[in-house]
């Protein structure tokens, strides 16, 4: 039962707010930001009608009493002003939560909401904007500026659930059915930017946890995203911030560069709620794209995402097939689907991202700006954003084929499209319980009160020699078995010739450890001696200074 405070000398009567409410506010304010990200029209019965549904939910988990009907600020204020001498009775029982029009005023007030109306009246504005934008207000930056279709970009972010497969699949039915953590829904949101030449930028993207397991020992200014992370891995204006300044901003600097173009930017987003609007740096125009217009105008939402994710579903199935084959060429192993399946961590995830990016063309990314700037794409015939996925859907149908299994073998096209609308549904009343909890996130660090280990990480001085000298074996070996001369010298010219990095490495850090006393004078070191296989690798020759 919700507590209720009082006394004689009290003006007003204040009722603690039920908990059930709080989760279901909680819980609803994330669904209104993920529709509204999403461009999914809401109006006021809908999101009503999402509250009560909410409601039942959170007040099924919280203990009530018989009295308790969990409604505490319904048709009024949620403070009640006791009546001359009637100061000491309890308040009235209150009515069950209905979600009345009372309710969703505060709720507004509460989560500071605006405007929830987005259908209707809104989307025939938005296509007439949209006409306005492209026609006039656009073309006017354009000419104003003098900008090239090198110097302008478009971003827009977009969720994408890494591991799911289509739900007809039993990887899917059975990891649906398992208790705890659902990794098919586990999402990331990807930060994709592209030009009007068709260059993309490599992605930013979010994750829930800032150091995963299957991360560990990577360096992430190397990773072929560009990552950041919140609790509930989504794009935040902070995030904004961040992206722009540390991640657009350096790689279009050195693109323009590369390009001998001067470093003068129009960048074009859509009026998220997410997005940062105090974006700023010498030599870039930030642009915002008018509301309820994305869907019709803005380049990435012109196919380009779509065609990603159908390339990136495309690309996993190929992870699939690929594994399943080097198990049949090993007679002593059999290949487990599902032992693979749990084994795809957010590590393959980003393989299979930088594999789908690769794949994108040119002119696909060109293609996607016709509806705003059509005078700058070229022929696009085989590339189109439709074109792409429909390539990439259609090729996954027949890796599944050859996969086999329940779901797999009997996949259809509009299985896998199935599978690429999910990314765009609103999120459904589990999805938003489990955003409301706390997270347990999967990092990969030392319990409070637990000693830490200190391992070496990365290209160490002892890693270093052991690489070089696999490679000398390596050698060796090619030149001992190899019945073709000339062959077995071009495998030890390439592998020479790819190996140097490494040695030049190794002699650098040899250096530095043989440095070590003077260094020693200046703050407490413990010195190693030079392992003797390190001393083997520098006194190595190569084949050429052999023979000569």
């Amino acid at each position: 039962m919700a507590s209720i405070t009082f006394s004689k000398s009290a003006k007003r009567v204040v009722t603690a707010r039920n908990k059930a409410i709080v989760s279901m506010e909680g819980a609803l304010s994330i669904w209104i930001a993920d529709c509204r990200r999403k461009q999914i029209p809401l109006d006021t019965n809908i999101i009503r009608t999402k509250a009560l549904g909410l409601y039942e939910t959170f007040a099924a988990k919280e203990p009530q009493d018989d009295d308790d009907h969990g409604e505490e600020d319904e048709e009024d204020d949620g403070e009640h002003e006791p009546q001359a001498g009637t100061s000491t009775d309890p308040p009235p029982r209150k009515p069950r939560f209905t979600a009345s029009k009372g309710w969703f005023e505060r709720f507004k007030k509460r989560f500071s909401l605006k405007s929830v109306s987005l259908c209707g009246e809104a989307a025939s504005a938005g296509t007439e904007a949209a006409d306005i934008y492209a026609k006039e207000t656009f073309t006017n930056i354009i000419a104003e500026g003098g900008y090239k279709p090198e110097q302008v970009f478009n971003m827009d972010e977009t969720g994408l659930f890494w591991k799911r497969m289509p739900s007809r699949t039993f990887l899917f039915k059975e990891e649906a059915k398992a208790s705890g953590f659902k990794a098919f829904k586990d999402r990331v949101t990807l930060v994709m930017c592209g030009n009007a030449a068709g260059f993309l930028l490599r992605p930013g993207l979010i994750y829930r946890v800032k150091n995963p397991r299957a991360l560990k020992n990577k360096n992430k200014n190397l990773l072929p995203v560009y990552w950041m992370h919140n609790q509930k891995a989504w794009m935040t204006k902070l995030l904004t911030s961040n992206w722009f300044h540390k991640c657009f901003i350096p790689q279009v600097s050195k693109y323009l560069a590369e390009k001998g173009l001067p470093f003068k930017i129009l960048l074009l987003m859509d009026n998220a709620g997410g997005h940062a609007t105090d974006l700023s740096h010498e030599g870039i125009q930030v642009d915002f794209l008018p509301p309820n217009t994305t869907s019709l105008i803005q380049p990435m939402d012109q196919g380009v995402i779509r065609a990603f994710k159908a390339l990136y579903t495309k690309n996993t199935l190929e992870d699939l097939v690929a594994c399943m084959g080097d198990t049949q060429e090993d007679e002593d192993e059999t290949f487990n689907l599902k032992a693979y399946w749990q084994q795809y961590t957010i590590a393959s995830c980003l393989q299979n991202i930088q594999n789908s990016l690769q794949e994108m063309k040119l002119a696909t990314v060109n293609a996607s700006w016709k509806k705003l700037w059509s005078e700058v794409v070229y022929d696009d015939v085989g590339f189109t954003p439709v074109e792409i996925q429909c390539s990439a859907v259609q090729k996954s149908v027949q890796l599944a084929a050859i996969i086999g299994g329940d779901g797999f073998g009997d996949m259809t096209t509009e299985d896998v499209n199935e599978l690429l609308d999910c990314h765009s549904e609103p999120l459904t009343d589990a999805d938003l319980e489990d955003l409301t909890k706390s997270a347990s996130e999967e990092e990969d660090e030392p319990q409070e009160g637990a000693q830490e280990v200190v391992e070496e990480t990365g290209l160490t001085l002892e890693r270093l020699a052991k690489l070089c000298n696999l490679a000398k074996e390596l050698k060796e070996l090619s030149q001992e078995w190899d019945e073709d001369m000339v062959r077995s010298l071009q495998l030890c010219n390439k592998i020479d010739e790819n190996i140097a990095p490494y040695r030049m490495l190794l002699d650098q850090k040899k250096k530095q450890r043989q440095q070590l006393p003077i260094t020693m004078f200046f703050q407490p070191l413990k010195t190693e001696a030079v392992p003797p296989e390190v001393e083997e690798v520098s006194q190595e020759k190569t084949p050429q200074s052999e023979e000569s």
